[in-house]
């Protein structure tokens, strides 16, 4: 199985589409996994399901989380992937549509790396994916 870089936990399709075009346009979209909702974001990282087969050494390197999503919500991921010490130092952005204060205050709290709140625009969106992309991939030193 290809080594993915980018794990991206969205259940929206029409963000979806636009984030990895985004991410196709810096050059980063075949190194992303996309899963619809929190439940199947768990059972990559813990190679559990359907991903039994992966590699448990193999971890993304930038995770990008919404926070609505069905089965299990991403700030129960996020809580999970932080409190968990052999996925804790993967920076976990999330990307999402809430502004809801408390929503930041705690994605914060529990060790979220970044919050961004979707921007309506289209093309706000878009660079706002690459530059994302550009960032934690390429700038941001990560431990291996």
């Amino acid at each position: 199985m290809a080594e993915f870089e980018i794990l991206f936990a969205e259940d929206s399709t029409d963000d979806a589409m636009l984030t990895l075009r985004a991410l196709k346009k810096g050059g980063f979209l075949n190194k992303v996994h996309h899963v619809k909702d929190g439940a199947e974001a768990l059972d990559f990282l813990y190679c559990e399901g359907a991903y039994a087969e992966r590699d448990q050494n193999t971890k993304p390197k930038l995770i990008l989380l919404d926070l609505k999503m069905p089965k299990v919500s991403g700030m129960e991921v996020l809580e999970k992937i932080k409190a968990d010490p052999n996925l804790s130092s993967i920076p976990v952005v999330i990307l999402t549509s809430s502004k809801e204060d408390p929503d930041i205050q705690r994605c914060y709290a529990l060790g979220a790396n970044s919050y961004i709140a979707k921007p309506v625009e289209t093309e706000n969106f878009f660079n706002a994916i690459k530059d994302i992309g550009m960032y934690w991939m390429i700038l941001s030193q990560l431990p291996d």
